[in-house]
């Protein structure tokens, strides 16, 4: 089984300014990600795409191989499945390469780590689908917003379950997303066919999408005397 990882990384960032190389615990959100794709031991190839010559020489460094992705896949209305469908095609036209399977990791989810990559791959095998994706689980009442009021969307409030009789929902958290190749050149999505859930608990699960975000995942670090 050829297993390529992909790691999106394109320069330009709204929230935070080149929010793939700020640095948590004095290494960047890169790094966690890179790292993570190298010491899997079911990745065989690493893969960096991005549009930033800062990006693509530090992930270099960092040991991963870089494509370029062109500055129009690199828009923040860019879906993610153009960006995996130029790496694909480069790696075929310039390696004659095709992988077995497609992991996408994100550089937002620095706590997910190649232990969790790993056992979610295995997963995926064991129980043969054709795609997988990471999360967390909860028991919660969930609501929406209509209008200037909120309305629920789970469960009827003169009927409130017990939390033991309430069904588990699961949240993706982005960590982690895989898929057969086939199944992705078929269907053009980075999940489809039979998907699986991996599941990770809440706090590997935290996201940086801003400024809020790396204060409290820098508190989480240095509270848990978190290292890589």
């Amino acid at each position: 089984m050829n297993v390529l990882s992909i790691i999106p990384a394109r320069g330009g960032s709204k929230g935070i300014k080149l929010k793939n190389l700020v640095k948590l615990n004095q290494k960047s959100l890169l790094y966690y990600t890179v790292n993570a794709s190298l010491n899997s031991k079911i990745i065989n190839k690493t893969i960096v795409s991005t549009d930033d010559l800062a990006i693509a020489k530090n992930a270099i460094k960092l040991g991963a191989e870089v494509i370029s992705r062109p500055k129009k896949l690199a828009m923040d209305s860019t879906p993610l499945e153009p960006v995996i469908e130029h790496v694909l095609t480069h790696l075929k036209k310039n390696q004659n390469y095709t992988p077995d399977i497609i992991v996408i990791l994100q550089n937002t989810s620095p706590l997910r780590n190649a232990k969790h990559i790993d056992e979610s791959l295995l997963l995926m095998k064991k129980e043969n689908f054709d795609s997988i994706l990471s999360g967390f689980s909860i028991h919660t009442f969930l609501w929406k917003q209509v209008g200037n009021r909120i309305m629920p969307v789970d469960y009827d409030p003169k009927k409130r379950p017990n939390r033991q009789q309430m069904s588990e929902q699961l949240f993706e958290n982005g960590a982690i997303f895989a898929t057969k190749t086939k199944n992705f050149i078929k269907s053009r999505c980075r999940i489809s066919g039979k998907i699986g859930f991996y599941k990770m608990s809440l706090e590997n699960s935290y996201n940086v999408d801003s400024k809020d975000d790396l204060k409290l995942i820098r508190k989480f670090m240095k509270n848990n005397s978190f290292s890589k």
